[in-house]
């Protein structure tokens, strides 16, 4: 179906069902899983200027940069927590050589970026400077290895070179490179979209060769791998299906791939200009995240009962085309409200399915698709997905606790045949963090107008609530390198409990997190 035809049919009048009120219940005393801060993971892709420009200028640019990584890039990082970052692709990673990007800067060999616009690239952002970023961040790496176009004894001999301490040959030329002691890594993915840019293979085929490569990458002085076949784009349930059944004793994790796009042909539409009902279909697509996790896990389920093997969803987020007057197969898109509205509701849905789902990775980090900053020369702006990320960030390694939403509700009326008829106008999610502090998030979907909200206290002793608030007057509004602050983290005002229950005006399109006191 192309992209008209599906804007066409999903966004028939959208009729909202008024009730009386709109009310939360969060139960404190029903504590579920501990919500994995890898969840939050990022994704830097070899892809346009997320890379090169984005995360790594070199030690001899005029911006600003500690051993070559963009210095203000770097410390906004740091205050999002990052847990985790996948690289070097996406569909870059099978067509990487990792020989390339290791020793001197000036004897690597040049290569060409043939998936994203042909861009050339030097290869001085390679397995050191990817290693020594992790380390600068504090997070942990997710290698991308190479199975479409790769061996298994590049492979295996990439694992060597990073993780063994012998007296080996690639131990030897990691040292002679620089790196005495060997780096930690513990999450490493065996290929990428195998069923498309990765080698456009049927699932049979990909689960034998995911056998042969991770038998082969093993695990050196100590260090034990967490082996991630590549998995399924959203509702390829047969794909799940076979790489459970014949995967191996070997698969640790499973990879999910879906994005909130109007669909694969044609324009994808603009990141900036958009109509209500195209807001409204735009968070009914993101909410359909929730059936196909339902029912990938539900395979999962029926072939691991033990919930040995974990979904990881390292791609997500929204995709529109390119912004007017930037390079074709760079992804450079701008970043609005919605983006934002889309990020905190997929944190809501997640946080509900951490028995599995061990891991997201939104894509991508800098300068690509849904990212958390963009950079133009020396020009750094925060977008409003960074701030969902850093107000969210309170949710990592804490405990979930369930809500309830009883709200106003949209009908979306001829919708697409994946969606939900009714489109809730409040998302919400909540936890405890291990000192006992409760935070509840909430969003207001609605665009047209605020909500005031009942929340009702279960089994939690707090007499106020203080919090942080992200919204902008219209849904459009974003940060340019002309105007970097106009959507912002602003302060919420003091709420009072009273009899355990408190009331919450959320003004329309903006989410709020709130501490318990």
């Amino acid at each position: 179906m192309r992209f008209q035809q599906i804007w066409g049919v999903a966004l028939c009048a959208a009729v909202s069902l008024s009730i009386e009120a709109q009310t939360v219940t969060l139960h404190g005393d029903q504590p579920g899983e501990v919500i994995p801060k890898e969840i939050y993971g990022q994704f830097a892709e070899h892809l346009g200027t997320c890379i090169y420009g984005g995360l790594w200028v070199g030690k001899e640019s005029k911006i600003p940069n500690q051993e070559g990584y963009r210095t203000d890039v770097l410390n906004a990082l740091k205050a999002l927590k990052v847990p985790v970052l996948r690289w070097p692709g996406g569909c870059f990673a099978d067509e990487y050589h990792w020989m390339d990007g290791i020793g001197p800067k000036e004897q690597r060999p040049k290569m060409v970026n043939n998936n994203w616009g042909g861009t050339v690239e030097d290869n001085s952002f390679g397995t050191h400077e990817f290693f020594n970023l992790c380390e600068l961040l504090g997070c942990e790496p997710y290698l991308s290895g190479n199975v479409g176009s790769g061996t298994v004894e590049e492979l295996a001999k990439w694992v060597e070179y990073i993780t063994s301490d012998s007296d080996s040959p690639m131990a030897n030329l990691r040292r002679k490179n620089g790196r005495e002691h060997s780096w930690n890594l513990k999450f490493l993915g065996v290929g990428n979209e195998s069923w498309g840019c990765g080698g456009s293979m049927r699932p049979e085929y990909y689960a034998d060769l995911f056998r042969r490569y991770s038998t082969y990458c093993r695990n050196y002085d100590g260090h034990q791998l967490f082996k991630i076949a590549s998995g399924a784009s959203d509702y390829d349930y047969n794909w799940t299906e076979v790489l459970m059944q014949r995967g191996g004793g070997n698969m640790a994790g499973l990879s999910l791939h879906y994005y909130t796009v109007p669909g694969w042909e044609g324009s994808k539409g603009s990141a900036t200009q958009f109509t209500r009902d195209q807001y409204y279909w735009t968070i009914g697509k993101c909410r359909e995240i929730e059936d196909v996790l339902k029912k990938h896990i539900a395979i999962m389920d029926a072939q691991d009962p033990k919930g040995n093997v974990a979904l990881l969803l390292d791609e997500w987020g929204t995709w529109w085309d390119e912004e007017p007057g930037t390079i074709k197969g760079h992804l450079f898109q701008q970043n609005s409200m919605r983006d934002a509205i889309v990020a905190s509701t997929s944190f809501d849905i997640f946080h509900k399915y951490t028995k599995r789902l061990k891991m997201a990775n939104i894509a991508q980090i800098v300068n690509v698709l849904q990212s958390m900053i963009l950079t133009k020369e020396e020009q750094m702006v925060l977008t409003p997905t960074y701030y969902v990320f850093k107000q969210y960030a309170v949710h990592q390694d804490a405990t979930h606790l369930p809500v309830d939403i009883d709200c106003e509700e949209m009908e979306m009326q001829g919708a697409n045949r994946h969606f939900e008829a009714k489109l809730p106008m409040l998302s919400a999610t909540a936890s405890k963090d291990q000192q006992g502090r409760i935070h509840l998030s909430l969003t207001n979907v609605s665009i047209d107008k605020e909500q005031t909200v009942t929340v009702n206290l279960k089994g939690i002793n707090a007499t106020k609530a203080t919090g942080v608030m992200l919204t902008a007057p219209r849904i459009e509004d974003l940060n340019s390198f002309e105007h970097p602050d106009k959507v912002k983290e602003v302060p919420f005002g003091e709420v009072k409990v009273k009899q355990g229950v408190m009331k919450v005006t959320l003004p329309k399109n903006s989410i709020v997190t709130l501490t318990l006191l």
